[in-house]
């Protein structure tokens, strides 16, 4: 690939051609927010870039970032290139073990600290002798471990002058995966791979906006994870046409995103149920229903409901990381909101299939996108060739030898149907089969989907590895949980789910039918190690919870036990 044509090419071109465009907005507490030119993110990370080749760093030097979203953390990220590095970003919500793993793993020569909740327990993750550097917004603290501010070196540093160049083949981040199953991996993309990813995006997921609107998008999703870089950050860097703003924190994001009103806006499934679920707290199902089977109701209701949300601005919403339910989908669709599934992962930096106006079968995540070729192998798992396809793993030759086929086609370890016309329905992931007491396989992903359309369950899980029969834990929503010390509330809690069980049930064959629903009693959260950063659940982390109990869940009467 032509170097003009590289990512890190297109940030200059836009630094000199939109010097005084802004295109970040950050908050930067108290309600205020600070307006980032591309003048001024080139130019200080070409400062920052400046001070880290005096410090001595290599081409392809690894350099990691432990920080939630912020302007910052994209500006550091290019001067981690402009200065010949690799990035190296970890989950801000990773605990000190497991950031001390990616730091040493990656043999990151420096880290950059941004905004963080639990920074006195990090700290204790970063290897002797790693030096920091903390951009603005860190905790205050940083100083105190030793680390350089970043206003402090941007006001006495020189910039790197001049277009520094990386080749096609550079590595320009490597993407440890969130840890859902066993230890995080390194997931090398190179300059040439993220390139070609986002200009098949940009052509596959062009958004027609009015006459003077602008492509605005928040960013939440945490950015060390492809998703967000793939779909947020990497596009607009090489397009230079957006404004990416950011939330502030939990409590601020209501505000956040009516500030953005974004017309692009991407998130993954739970959240768009924690959208719906309340708004089904203030108003009641069956009113709504009833409003939006009103033709001459349901358009006007379908904007109040998206503004009260935020989203009336949209013209593309895009739900994945995980499977989304045929309902919750319908349900935007009906409210007028252009919401489409999409499917990707890691490894192919979040580019393989999406859905389109004409291929939007429930169920299905669409057909394989510009560039992408897909096949089934003999067992069903799923075989992928994208624009955006993984390097490889940082120093795991086995492992690049077990996950692509000879014709170089990347084994996604997902199991999948497709139809004659392309579009791709995921039925569950080969290592997450398992087999009961009967010596049957269970596929717990598609028993998950029906049970998380109920609006009672905001997430559950099927297992039963080796047990009479399946059970699921089910954790109820949030607005039903502060309600669970009333008797009437458990009461009603307890038979809908037994219907919900019921209706379930039929739907299944013999030996996949629940034994048991298990009203978990703590919600699962990325704090207590329940779900990855993308809000996934980690099965395994679950499972492990529930061995010490299960046997007293079977032996329980009745199909509902509160855990």
């Amino acid at each position: 690939m032509a170097a003009d044509h590289l990512i890190l090419d297109r940030i200059y071109e836009h630094e000199a051609a939109q010097r005084d465009v802004v295109f970040m907005t950050q908050p930067i507490g108290s309600g205020q927010v600070e307006e980032i030119t591309w003048g001024r993110a080139v130019g200080e990370a070409r400062r920052i870039a400046a001070y880290m080749r005096e410090r001595g760093l290599q081409r392809g030097d690894r350099v990691a970032m432990l920080a939630k979203n912020s302007a910052h953390f994209i500006i550091a990220e290019m001067a981690i290139w402009i200065a010949g590095g690799t990035t190296v970003a970890i989950f801000p919500t990773e605990s000190a073990e497991n950031a001390r793993y990616v730091m040493e793993h990656s043999e990151a020569s420096l880290l950059f600290v941004g905004r963080l909740d639990t920074w006195e327990q990090q700290r204790g993750g970063v290897p002797a002798g790693v030096p920091c550097i903390a951009l603005p917004l860190a905790p205050a603290a940083c100083a105190a471990s030793g680390c350089v501010s970043w206003h402090d070196i941007v006001s006495r540093t020189a910039p790197l002058p001049g277009r520094p160049a990386r080749d096609g083949d550079d590595l320009a981040m490597i993407l440890y995966t969130s840890g859902s199953t066993g230890q995080p991996k390194g997931v090398m993309q190179s300059f040439g791979s993220i390139t070609r990813r986002v200009e098949a995006g940009l052509t596959d997921m062009d958004v027609q906006l009015p006459e003077g609107t602008a492509r605005r998008i928040l960013s939440y999703l945490p950015l060390a994870h492809a998703y967000e870089r793939g779909a947020v950050e990497c596009p607009i860097l090489y397009s230079g046409d957006g404004h990416i703003f950011f939330a502030d924190t939990l409590a601020s994001f209501a505000d956040d995103l009516r500030r953005a009103r974004p017309t692009v806006f991407v998130s993954v499934p739970r959240l768009w149920l924690k959208f719906q679920q309340g708004v089904l707290a203030a108003m009641p199902a069956a009113q709504l229903d009833a409003l939006l089977d009103n033709p001459a109701t349901s358009a006007a209701v379908g904007r109040k409901v998206l503004a009260g949300l935020g989203l009336d601005e949209v013209r593309l919403a895009v739900s994945g990381s995980a499977p989304i339910s045929v309902a919750l989908l319908n349900w935007y669709r009906r409210l007028g909101l252009n919401l489409v599934e999409g499917y990707g992962m890691t490894e192919d930096f979040a580019y393989s299939h999406r859905t389109t106006a004409q291929f939007c079968e429930p169920g299905y995540v669409g057909v394989p996108s510009p560039g992408v070729q897909v096949r089934l192998d003999g067992d069903g798992e799923i075989l992928i060739k994208s624009p955006g396809a993984l390097v490889g793993y940082y120093k795991r030759p086995d492992l690049n030898a077990e996950c692509f086929t000879k014709d170089g086609f990347f084994r996604t370890g997902d199991l999948g149907e497709q139809r004659s016309d392309g579009q791709l329905r995921i039925t569950g992931r080969k290592k997450e089969l398992f087999k009961t007491a009967k010596g049957k396989y269970v596929a717990p992903a598609p028993i998950e989907n029906r049970l998380n359309a109920h609006p009672m369950i905001e997430q559950s899980m099927v297992s039963g590895v080796g047990q009479p029969a399946p059970y699921a834990m089910v954790m109820l929503n949030e607005y039903l949980r502060p309600r669970l010390s009333e008797p009437d509330t458990r009461r009603l809690v307890e038979a809908d789910l037994a219907e919900l069980l019921r209706a379930t049930n039929e739907s299944l064959v013999s030996h996949e039918r629940l034994c048991r629903l298990v009203i978990t009693s703590e919600p699962w959260s990325i704090e207590n190690g329940c779900l990855t950063p993308t809000m996934k659940i980690k099965r395994s982390r679950l499972e492990a919870m529930a061995e010490p109990v299960i046997g007293t869940w079977y032996a329980a009467p009745g199909p509902v036990v509160w855990a």
